[in-house]
């Protein structure tokens, strides 16, 4: 069966009963706005917006970088240089008065792919959610393309133990700029004495008995435990594709190109 078909339960019961993750801490980018206050220092209360260089300039202490900090890292650090030299025991209150909206691209398949914005910070599900959930045709897997300095680097996540398995382990956070693709399902054909036969989904656990069901079962004539799988494999001598066709079980494996054949019975 195809991850598509397990998303109305599994998908929201993940999403909305068990939630995102990791806690909700948002992260200041440039282009937030803060409002900083310091009880009983009425004139050192500041609105300002952090600079494309992850700053924010303060009355007293000047300059003081805070990109990529939660709020309360954001309080912390500015206590602390309020407290070297300026203020006794300062109490420092920071609030976001404004989250400037930060970029993804989504594609692959979902069903709104393209350009998707969002504020503070937000996981996987919420991006894929965003993006009109996973296409009927979603694979297992979600490739994330993300810069780390100078360096490219690609984030595997299995999609299947996110949304199947319930692993929130899966569903990391995503940052600005991020490239997320969700892969394809490969797909299996179905013949022969089945109500709907066709082209499916294969995933990599989809068995003789899952594409049946996909089918919409046997018919009364169906064979049951004799089904043909028709298989394209790389001849190990010529390099050259040939067809195998043999006969499979109900549990037995399919994998994405595979033409099953369900055999009339004639008892």
């Amino acid at each position: 069966m195809s991850l598509f078909q397990w998303m109305p339960i599994a998908f929201w019961a993940v999403f909305f009963l068990c939630g995102p993750a990791v806690a909700r801490t948002d992260v200041v980018s440039p282009g937030t706005v803060l409002k900083i206050t310091v009880y009983e220092h009425d004139d050192l209360a500041s609105v300002v917006q952090v600079t494309d260089d992850g700053t924010v300039v303060l009355p007293l202490i000047g300059k003081v970088h805070v990109n990529n900090m939660t709020i309360p890292q954001v309080t912390a650090k500015i206590t602390e240089e309020l407290a070297d030299g300026y203020i006794n025991k300062p109490q420092v209150n920071v609030f976001v008065e404004n989250f400037r909206n930060r970029k993804v691209t989504v594609l692959g398949q979902v069903n709104k792919p393209g350009l998707q914005e969002f504020s503070g910070q937000t996981t996987l599900l919420e991006i894929i959610s965003g993006a009109g959930g996973l296409a009927a045709d979603a694979g297992d897997t979600v490739s994330i393309k993300r810069m780390d300095g100078d360096k490219e680097k690609v984030i595997e996540i299995d999609l299947k133990s996110l949304v199947t398995g319930g692993d929130l382990s899966q569903n990391i956070p995503i940052q600005e700029n991020d490239s997320i693709y969700v892969s394809k399902s490969g797909m299996c054909f179905i013949t022969g004495q089945v109500e709907k036969p066709g082209t499916y989904p294969c995933g990599a656990d989809t068995t003789v008995l899952k594409l049946v069901a996909l089918a919409g079962g046997f018919t009364g004539k169906a064979n049951k435990s004799g089904a043909l799988i028709t298989r394209i494999v790389i001849n190990k001598e010529t390099q050259a594709k040939e067809k195998q066709t043999f006969k499979a079980g109900l549990d037995a494996k399919l994998i994405a190109d595979d033409v099953l054949v369900v055999r009339e019975s004639f008892f």
